[in-house]
């Protein structure tokens, strides 16, 4: 099947064409993002492939359909950036990868929460320059802090487990408790509880309509003054513009973030070269209780292998008129 694949880097179009190696699709590389300008790349395509920050939203879906896409094929588990109804209603379907690294996920989110704790950044910084003084880089003992989890689906459910290693309390919420996670010690209570209680909050949930800025100005005043706040899943879970003010305040005393709610012009791009035009993340990056990465948190080589190797089953999958397991049906959405 002839595929376009947008927002590749060197290292997507090599494990790709790795793991295609066992389906043959012909697959055509663009490094561009898909918009409604350059919505013509896919005349020719009956598929597409696309990331988390490729924007499908109705025109953009109404122009491929146009161009003859019958499948979109997301190469992530998250999919707040298609317009589901549109797609159902043009007849396209949408397919992801709802799984492919957990662990690498839930491991980046205890880096971010030791790295914030033990100020391992401002350390290695002032080492590096022959200081070695002690003087600010004070931290706190994970051990008996409390840690609020909000989502206790596969990633949030191991980042439970890590942490009942270090010998946490851990607080959860989640519209579905999770049984395996009651047997190693996870309380599940309200959102209000949970914001209330914890010394960290960590976020695992999607963005949905309802979780859309789930962190702002009214659930921070239920925080712990110099609470942690740690988000790995979708940037626009968090009203940035309130946590800023929280930081200012010391509100949130640490702040992990591996997404950002206006991360599709800025994210895996080099612009080191460059002045960042969005004021909000460069007001960001001035806090030093502050740690950003750029949407790197799945980023191991067994992810992007098995992003790859179930991308390319989906597509087969949809060739091949078979039933596809991982098809988005707005039945899931509606949950």
């Amino acid at each position: 099947m002839k595929v376009a694949v947008f927002s590749t880097k060197s290292f997507d179009k090599s494990s790709f064409e790795q793991q295609n190696l066992s389906y043959c699709h012909d697959l055509v590389f663009f490094e561009e993002r898909l918009t409604k300008h350059n919505s013509y790349l896919v005349n020719g395509f009956a598929a597409i492939c696309v990331f988390v920050n490729d924007q499908l939203d109705q025109e953009v879906l109404r122009l491929i359909s146009e161009n003859g896409v019958r499948l979109i094929a997301l190469r992530c588990a998250g999919f707040n950036n298609v317009d589901l109804l549109s797609a159902n209603e043009l007849g396209l379907t949408v397919v992801r990868v709802p799984e492919y690294s957990p662990d690498a996920v839930a491991e980046h989110t205890i880096a971010l929460i030791m790295a914030l704790n033990r100020r391992v950044c401002r350390a290695h910084s002032r080492v590096r320059e022959g200081n070695f003084s002690l003087e600010g880089l004070l931290g706190f003992e994970l051990h008996g802090k409390a840690v609020g989890i909000i989502g206790t689906g596969r990633i949030g459910k191991r980042v439970a487990r890590i942490l009942n290693g270090f010998g946490c309390i851990l607080l959860a919420s989640d519209p579905y408790s999770d049984i395996e996670c009651e047997s190693f010690g996870v309380k599940y209570i309200t959102l209000e509880e949970l914001f209330t209680r914890s010394d960290v909050i960590t976020l695992h949930c999607p963005l949905m309509p309802e979780t859309y800025h789930l962190i702002n100005d009214e659930v921070i005043k239920l925080m712990k003054s110099g609470v942690m706040l740690i988000n790995t899943s979708r940037g626009a879970l968090i009203d940035t513009k309130a946590v800023i003010e929280a930081l200012k305040s010391r509100k949130i005393g640490y702040l992990g973030l591996d997404v950002y709610e206006e991360e599709g012009d800025v994210f895996f791009e080099d612009l080191s070269n460059q002045i960042i035009q969005d004021d909000v993340l460069a007001r960001l990056l001035t806090f030093p209780n502050v740690i950003i990465t750029g949407h790197q948190a799945f980023f191991t080589q067994k992810a992007l292998d098995t992003i790859a190797e179930i991308t390319l089953s989906n597509i087969t999958d949809f060739e091949k008129g078979r039933h596809c397991p991982n098809t988005i049906s707005l039945d899931l959405v509606r949950r």
